[in-house]
């Protein structure tokens, strides 16, 4: 299946912004869909609201778009419904760390089959460029004129800790690599965490004085390194990029839920 099949392509041009990051993670993961070969029937994409969400529009697959902060659970409920099919659930700052954050640490800590695609900008986009949980101290936002003061998650950290079974980071700029990245979460069989650091020089670049889009994805590749590298080991100030957790032995939760039912079958026969 050629990529142009994947895709709804009545809806172009897109609606994000001149040098947006979200539709090089489009390509990306249209690029690792294609790659594994997989039947866009067999594919359900649930999204919330935002900038990032707006994939779901644009992607030939079944898909949901749901409301604010709730993708992850209304993507738990396709899982658990059809098993059979695969789950991609791609979210903004807000989507998956401020409204819909107690989603998110509680589809890790049960290790559903489902890949999230934490498109990370670092500022609410679509509603007028307020901080989020990602923004960080000292940034400047709609909602915080004088800079914020909110210290910011690590997603990676985050995941990691609520027991997420695969997760990963990279950048827009290193597209490539989230292609492989992607793949290599698409085909895990737990809970997928894949960072991908985006750009939004529309509030985020402007407001914080960090240029266009070009700049801001040469700093993306200025300031992270892969794990392992010398550059890492060098300057630990980089931004670590790839795989930080790849454990497939943690028992998947439609799995266990099967045996729980088969279980009580069995008792109810007896």
């Amino acid at each position: 299946m050629a990529i142009k099949d994947y895709l709804r392509q009545r809806y172009f041009p897109h609606m994000w912004c001149p040098g947006c990051g979200h539709g090089i993670v489009l390509n990306s993961l249209i690029r690792a869909v294609e790659a594994l070969g997989l039947d866009k029937n067999e594919i359900v994409m649930t999204s919330g609201i935002g900038c990032s969400a707006r994939i779901s529009g644009y992607v030939d697959f079944h898909s949901l778009h749901t409301i604010h902060g709730r993708a992850l659970a209304f993507a738990t409920g396709v899982k658990l419904s059809k098993p059979e099919l695969k789950l991609l659930v791609p979210m903004g700052d807000g989507d998956a760390l401020a409204i819909g954050g107690n989603h998110f640490i509680h589809a890790a800590r049960r290790n559903i089959d489902i890949t999230a695609i934490v498109m990370n900008n670092r500022i609410y986009g679509m509603t007028g460029g307020q901080f989020s949980p990602l923004s960080g101290v000292g940034k400047k936002a709609t909602t915080a004129p004088y800079t914020t003061i909110d210290s910011g998650f690590d997603v990676v950290k985050l995941s990691m800790a609520a027991g997420a079974s695969f997760v990963a980071r990279t950048t827009v700029y290193h597209a490539i690599e989230a292609v492989d990245l992607l793949k290599r979460a698409i085909e895990h069989k737990g809970f997928s965490v894949v960072e991908i650091l985006s750009q939004c020089p529309t509030h985020y670049g402007r407001k914080n004085k960090e240029g266009d889009a070009a700049m801001m994805m040469e700093f993306q590749k200025n300031t992270t390194a892969k794990i392992g590298s010398k550059a890492l080991e060098k300057d630990p100030t980089l931004i670590p990029r790839g795989i930080f957790v790849d454990n497939p032995e943690t028992p998947e939760y439609c799995e266990s839920y099967d045996k729980i039912i088969e279980t009580a079958m069995k008792r109810s026969q007896s």
